[in-house]
């Protein structure tokens, strides 16, 4: 049992989360900027303010005591929903201040939400080859992606000052609610709906699994990992997919008959992550 502060505990991946590391019997301490549900037990925090932050690290009165990790998932979650100075400094910021913050307060295990967008989503350039994976260069295409690709190289420089600290970088698919699936079969009628990202997606589930993971990875230092679900969001197969929509990527393996396009082969191996849920079960 651990001490665990979730970092946009309101939103939606941060729901599942919270739930899921309480059901392993942690202690989760949620954060977030919005109001809570009257049911959930959470603080109120603006993680752009540094003082908060740190404050945060070493214990909130009547909440608890110091931590053991902590999950790091808010964010303003995708390119659009806001101007893009206003996306790069809340994210930047923030991220930075939870980093720097855990540290003060001598915090050695972190993981956090990076996303697929740092392998050049959307993949209007397509992808070096299929399925992509964790070895390839990051390609941010929007101000969102450059704060995580950003976010990704302060997490390696500050594993290098401190060979103790772990950081985990899940490079998160679209996240999708078991109650969004009954839109996925609508996907059939024009594969380019969702070319933009190898027509990937994470279960909320799932993603909470990764967390839960990657918290219990026990190696310093700096590693990132591709987290979707195994099956893509289309009823066609998968190479039939990636021949007609990128003719000309090389393909590096045999792909099965709905197998993703973003690689969790690595999470597969070193994590163990297993994605549990299909949206193919749901609909």
């Amino acid at each position: 049992m651990a001490s665990i502060l979730v970092t946009g505990s309101q939103g939606k991946l941060g729901r599942f989360v919270t739930a899921r590391l309480a059901s392993e019997g942690h202690r989760v301490h949620g954060v977030d900027i919005v109001s809570a549900s009257p049911s959930f037990d959470y603080t109120r925090l603006d993680l752009t303010d540094y003082g908060q932050v740190v404050d945060a690290m070493f214990g909130v009165q009547d909440r608890y005591e110091g931590l053991d990790a902590v999950v790091h998932l808010a964010a303003i979650p995708a390119p659009g929903q806001a101007a893009d100075a206003a996306t790069f400094h809340n994210n930047m910021l923030s991220t930075f201040n939870v980093f720097q913050g855990a540290r003060r307060a001598g915090i050695k295990r972190i993981v956090y939400a990076s996303s697929e967008t740092v392998l050049g989503l959307p993949f209007d350039t397509p992808p070096p080859y299929i399925p992509v994976d964790e070895e390839y260069a990051a390609r941010p295409e929007s101000n969102y992606s450059l704060v995580k690709h950003l976010e990704e190289t302060m997490a390696i420089e500050l594993c290098r000052w401190d060979p103790e600290l772990s950081i985990i970088a899940l490079r998160y698919s679209n996240v999708i609610s078991p109650d969004e699936y009954a839109a996925f079969p609508d996907f059939d009628a024009d594969p380019a709906l969702r070319r933009w990202n190898l027509w990937s997606y994470i279960d909320a589930r799932d993603g909470a699994q990764a967390v839960v993971r990657a918290l219990t990875y026990d190696e310093p230092g700096f590693d990132r990992f591709i987290i979707a679900n195994a099956d893509t969001v289309m009823s066609r197969s998968s190479a039939e997919l990636a021949a007609d929509q990128f003719p000309d990527v090389p393909i590096t393996k045999q792909l099965g008959e709905h197998e993703t396009m973003l690689s969790i082969d690595k999470a597969r191996a070193v994590l163990g992550f297993a994605p549990e849920y299909s949206w193919r079960s749901q609909v």
